[in-house]
């Protein structure tokens, strides 16, 4: 066996164009079937590590997938407001360990802003429990302080004291602007891979005071503007914020309190627990999922057939070469394992190559897909599963040149040192 594999290594080497360009198909097959589930993987780990140690998302009523993507991932926009009344009266139930009002819809040159309250930077965790740890600085210690994600401070250079206008809406470039109440940057946030370090957060004190002199989501007109100090003196507690999180002292009433606030009838209000938000998530992704599963199946198969066809594309040209072998004593099931062993080689080979595609892609395209979609991508090794993948991706080569391998098994000695006319 060992001879016979050195041969068809040679015989490879001799028709080295054919076999690398089937080896490439098959590499970029691999590596696009490894890289969809690993980019699944992947999206699943950053959305669940995105906020744990939360028990329930509440705001305005709303699919629980729609509530979870827009205060969590800061994905979409919000269906409506809800009161600081409710806000206050859950605060205060015995029941509920700490509670954090959440206040989107400005933005500062495509990156979200955030209203919240100082409890934010102890309690949203990540991950397995990880808090929120400064990199520099510290949390809002004045009316105008904010505290950017690791992420807005590395692409925009920012540092401890720089001032920063946020704008009205989400767009990347706004012609609204509050450049009349600007910022200043009194913290920054250590990276955590999640939307955190997308995110410029202010005191819901402060979304206040840039939106004093606004009435109905339009500026003011010009002479009537509020100056930054006057806005100082204004009543700037909140009526309405986006949403709220809230912690409970024990696992047992989150179901309660949930039931509680769907059936509030001073507002319509969806709770959600994360977890089975995401899990109901994942199932509406479902069939994505498979889809793009199958399409990266396809293409393997599509790789495997092109190598079968330059495998027989291949036998007419090697009549003679066949013949020799038979004529200096090869059986026919020797050339029979050499034709499957040179199947199997290519697509051992390919599923290499593939693999090195894969992680050579991910490790390109990682930091833009963190930065555009929040995917933190791992550069980890290949699970078992993946293996099991490679191994039937070579297991299906050597079943497919059994084909080939046939047909010249069964070819006469003297069909291949015949002279045809």
């Amino acid at each position: 066996m060992r001879a016979l594999a050195g041969l068809a290594s040679r015989s490879l080497w001799n028709r080295r164009g054919t076999a690398a360009l089937s080896v490439f198909s098959i590499a970029v097959s691999v590596a696009l079937l490894l890289g969809v589930l690993h980019l699944r993987d992947d999206a699943r780990r950053s959305f669940a590590s995105t906020v744990s140690g939360a028990d329930l998302v509440v705001g305005s009523r709303s699919s629980p997938v729609s509530l979870l993507l827009y205060t969590v991932f800061r994905i979409g926009d919000a269906t409506g407001p809800v009161s600081m009344e409710i806000v206050e009266r859950v605060a205060r139930h015995p029941d509920v360990a700490w509670v954090l009002p959440l206040s989107l819809g400005d933005s500062h040159r495509g990156y979200r802003v955030l209203g919240t309250v100082p409890g934010y930077f102890e309690h949203w965790h990540y991950g397995r429990g990880h808090r929120l740890e400064f990199a520099r600085g510290g949390p809002f210690a004045d009316l105008y302080d904010a505290v950017i994600g690791a992420e807005v401070a590395e692409r925009l250079g920012y540092r401890l004291g720089d001032p920063i206008v946020l704008a009205h809406g989400l767009g990347e470039v706004s012609f609204a602007t509050h450049a009349d109440k600007p910022f200043r940057i009194a913290g920054i946030l250590a990276r955590t891979g999640t939307p955190v370090d997308r995110t410029v957060h202010v005191s819901l004190e402060g979304l206040e005071a840039m939106h004093v002199d606004w009435h109905s989501g339009a500026p003011p007109p010009p002479g009537a503007r509020t100056t930054a100090e006057d806005a100082r003196r204004a009543d700037l507690a909140p009526s309405r914020v986006t949403a709220f999180v809230v912690g409970m002292r024990s696992r047992g009433a989150v179901f309660m309190m949930q039931r509680a606030l769907e059936d509030y009838r001073g507002e319509p209000l969806t709770a959600v627990i994360p977890g089975v938000a995401l899990t109901e998530l994942w199932q509406l992704l479902g069939a994505a999922e498979g889809a793009l599963l199958a399409i990266a199946a396809c293409v393997v198969v599509a790789g495997l057939l092109g190598m079968l066809s330059a495998i027989l594309t291949s036998l007419g040209e090697r009549r003679r070469e066949m013949a020799i072998l038979r004529s200096v004593g090869a059986r026919p099931t020797d050339v029979f394992l050499l034709l499957v062993l040179e199947a199997g080689l290519l697509a051992l080979a390919g599923a290499i190559l593939g693999v090195g595609l894969m992680y050579g892609a991910r490790a390109a395209a990682g930091p833009w897909l963190e930065r555009r979609f929040g995917v933190a991508m791992e550069l980890g090794g290949l699970t078992p599963y993946d293996l099991a993948l490679l191994a039937g991706v070579v297991l299906a080569a050597l079943l497919a040149g059994a084909w080939p391998a046939r047909l010249a098994y069964r070819r006469a000695l003297i069909d291949g040192l015949s002279i045809r006319l």
